[in-house]
């Protein structure tokens, strides 16, 4: 045998003796560090003869390439064998009890989520929802808003780069409106449902993000009018807080998609540093407080969702959950709902066994 086979046989075998990751690196570095035994024979290819180095090279390169390859499976091996001998010395004991509370909590948005599910089944709407990248003809143009509009500006709105198969502009949905229209295009009428959903707009302070959760609810039938839609938000709102005294204001307003457009006031006493809902805003210690806009369904967006607003009218409103968590809870800025700070959910968050229900609360506490 050759000089270069000896030295691949010894060299093989040591690596296929190695006990352990510190012997393999120790073979290593002899063999193919700066001063190792091959590295020392590559360096001799440079004062061959052609000749010479066309005999021995292919043999210097193969003896690198062995020691190489049985280096890497050696190691692969030990690693797998210290694995195994790690899981199989690594036990758990199933029969343990389980911890005394739970680690994990229902986020506040989430709780509000179900509590105004549950209180609008009872009143026989069903939930309603849509996707959250919607084309300008849905989240505008069917919703009654010109070109002009200021809702649509840059500012305001997040526009995509790109635009789908039928040229229209794609945006982050400004608000769950469009699923109104695509429940109407899709299910006809008459219409009783709830859009909850997550909504985008270019906005952020300590009551504004830039995304944020809302909810509006629709009902197209024959003969609605506002007196249906004044009702509605009285029995909303007093399921909602769980207060009978509940005083409701409506003020003229504009929106492009109803007509007529009031916006509602609650009265509301500052008690402990906190707003609570309740009474009238012209009682004494009381005021007023802005929660939601609302609506008759304007004709044009009748005739968009397909039905002919001759035949079938209808109210809508709209209100942010987020809002309606800090007003009900307590909190007092919005941006700590999307910190992620585990301290704040442990204090705000909510069992996961206190699911909300009419007849024994939607406001459980934690």
């Amino acid at each position: 045998m050759s000089d270069i086979e000896n030295m691949k046989a010894e060299l093989l075998g040591a690596i296929d003796g190695a006990a352990d990751l510190a012997a393999v690196e120790a073979i290593r570095v002899a063999a193919l560090g700066k001063q190792g035994s091959v590295s020392g024979l590559l360096k001799t290819l440079g004062k061959m003869s052609p000749e010479e180095r066309q005999a021995e090279g292919p043999k210097i390169h193969g003896l690198r390439e062995a020691v190489t390859a049985a280096l890497a499976a050696r190691k692969d091996a030990l690693e797998a064998a210290a694995l195994e001998a790690k899981l199989a010395a690594e036990t758990i004991d199933l029969s343990l009890p389980a911890p005394e509370l739970p680690r994990g909590s229902v986020h506040p948005v989430s709780q509000v989520m179900d509590e105004l599910a549950e209180i609008f089944a009872d009143m026989g709407f069903a939930v309603a929802t849509g996707p959250e990248i919607e084309d300008d003809w849905h989240n505008f143009t069917a919703l009654n808003m010109p070109e002009s509009h200021p809702a649509r500006a840059m500012h305001d709105t997040f526009y995509f780069p790109d635009r789908d198969e039928a040229g229209r502009e794609m945006v982050l949905r400004t608000h769950t409106s469009p699923v109104q229209i695509r429940t109407m295009l899709a299910e006809g009428a008459p219409v009783r449902i709830i859009a909850p959903g997550r909504v985008y707009r270019s906005d952020s302070d300590a009551t504004h993000t830039p995304m944020f959760h809302q909810i509006e609810a629709l009902v197209i039938d024959r003969d609605i009018h506002l007196g249906h839609l004044k009702w509605t938000l009285e029995t909303f709102l007093k399921a909602f807080f769980e207060r009978d005294d509940i005083v409701l204001r409506l003020r003229p307003s504009y929106f492009p998609f109803t007509e007529p457009s009031v916006e509602v006031d609650v009265g509301y006493a500052n008690e402990g540093g906190r707003r609570v809902v309740g009474g009238s805003g012209d009682a004494p210690g009381h005021a007023w407080m802005e929660v939601l806009g609302s609506g008759m369904v304007n004709r044009r967006v009748v005739e968009a969702g397909g039905l002919d607003p001759d035949e079938w009218q209808g109210f809508a409103f709209g209100i942010g959950v987020d809002r309606l968590a800090m007003l009900k809870y307590g909190m007092d800025d919005l941006r700590a709902f999307f910190d992620g700070d585990v301290r704040w959910l442990s204090h705000y968050g909510f069992s996961a066994l206190d699911v909300p229900t009419l007849s024994g609360g939607v406001g459980t506490p934690a």
